[in-house]
């Protein structure tokens, strides 16, 4: 027998187990997180803006970026208000930076086709930027109570474990078999419980290293604690060679300023400011003339005082490594500002939308007498 759910999926009933969802819903009320600043709220905003916050991003590095964003930007339509550069300045450090893009382009969107209020069809709302399925899930379960099922990494790691599933989770038939089940578990009471105790589960017992098992509601039905196989599962993605890339950047100072590029609103780093780059990011094996577009790209600047090579960073990024080698050019007259460049006061690079590498190595580099 089959039957649709709410989010117009087929549920299965031979995966449906209501004893699964009530020993997840009785831990979460007992033992579960209740404090988070997002918690406790049907304010819609509010926990759109944690759940996008939270993807690929640890709960302790969210809070500070979680209040100085909402102190600024309290409501979705003053949000959606503000100019990309001022909501990337405060997203500034946090990483991914595509969600900053996202989630004010969903702003707009809200405030646009549904009159600043977050649609509470998961459907609609999947919709949005920046927006899938299980997150859309999340939010309307949290602000509507709506019945939804989620399936974020910690999710996937739980039932992995739980079920025995063998597969890495996201091939997409074994990511498939997941999202089958988690319809199939999903509670007809309690679901906000529910939701919070599958992410508490994952995020403070079943965690990918050293899950403590022993204080976990599920142990008794777990197939990878009885077979030995907690760090076996969930299958770990197939390894690839991380590809490397060097990129020569320009740390150029006058009179007290450092210059500045705006990137490209798309790409690494993408709406951000960062420092002039020679040639872009470019293989670390690839032959190119360093030294000519070094000298090339100097003579642009101004009256050079002097050209220093500082020390090399490394930054690693989802899909490569890059290789920054950063120059400190002194100069002893300006010339014509390139297009899409800006002149910031080193005194101010601690709050300019800076890549978190670059805001350090600026950072550093401003300390007194580093700059003369």
């Amino acid at each position: 027998m089959k039957r649709l759910t709410e989010f117009g999926l087929t549920e299965f009933d031979d995966l449906a187990d209501p004893t699964f969802s009530q020993a997840v819903i009785d831990w979460q009320r007992a033992h579960g997180r209740h404090t988070l600043p997002w918690q406790n709220t049907r304010d819609a905003y509010r926990v759109w803006l944690s759940e996008i916050m939270l993807q690929q991003t640890q709960v302790a590095a969210v809070l500070g970026y979680y209040a100085r964003f909402l102190d600024r930007f309290p409501t979705v339509r003053d949000l959606a208000a503000a100019p990309i550069e001022e909501v990337m300045g405060y997203w500034s450090g946090l990483g991914y930076y595509t969600r900053a893009r996202n989630l004010h382009a969903c702003a707009i969107r809200v405030v646009q086709e549904y009159d600043g209020v977050f649609p509470g069809d998961p459907a609609l709302l999947a919709g949005l930027p920046g927006i899938g399925r299980s997150t859309a899930a999340a939010i309307t379960a949290f602000s509507n109570g709506t019945r939804a099922a989620i399936l974020d990494g910690n999710v996937k790691r739980v039932f992995a474990r739980v079920f025995g599933v063998e597969g890495y989770p996201g091939e997409k038939r074994i990511e498939e078999g997941l999202w089958r089940r988690a319809d199939a578990l999903l509670p007809h009471e309690g679901i906000e419980s529910y939701t919070q105790g599958l992410m508490d589960l994952g995020a403070t017992l079943c965690t990918r290293s050293k899950p403590d098992c022993g204080r976990c509601p599920l142990q008794a039905r777990c197939v990878a604690f009885a077979t030995g196989r907690t760090a076996e599962l969930p299958v770990r993605k197939p390894k690839k060679a991380s590809p490397e890339k060097r990129a020569h950047m320009l740390v150029v100072i006058h009179a007290g300023q450092v210059l500045l590029e705006q990137r490209p609103g798309s790409g690494i780093w993408g709406g951000l400011l960062s420092l002039p780059e020679v040639d872009g990011h470019v293989g670390i094996d690839e032959e190119r003339d360093g030294a000519g577009a070094l000298s090339a790209a100097l003579s642009r600047l101004g009256t050079i005082d002097e050209v220093q090579a500082l020390l090399p960073l490394v930054h690693v990024f989802t899909h490569y490594k890059l290789h920054m080698v950063p120059h400190k050019v002194t100069l002893a007259a300006r010339g014509a500002t390139p297009a899409g460049h800006v002149w910031v006061a080193l005194a101010d690079v601690g709050d300019a939308a800076l890549p978190a590498p670059v805001k350090k190595l600026l950072l550093d580099l401003a300390r007194p007498n580093l700059f003369g």
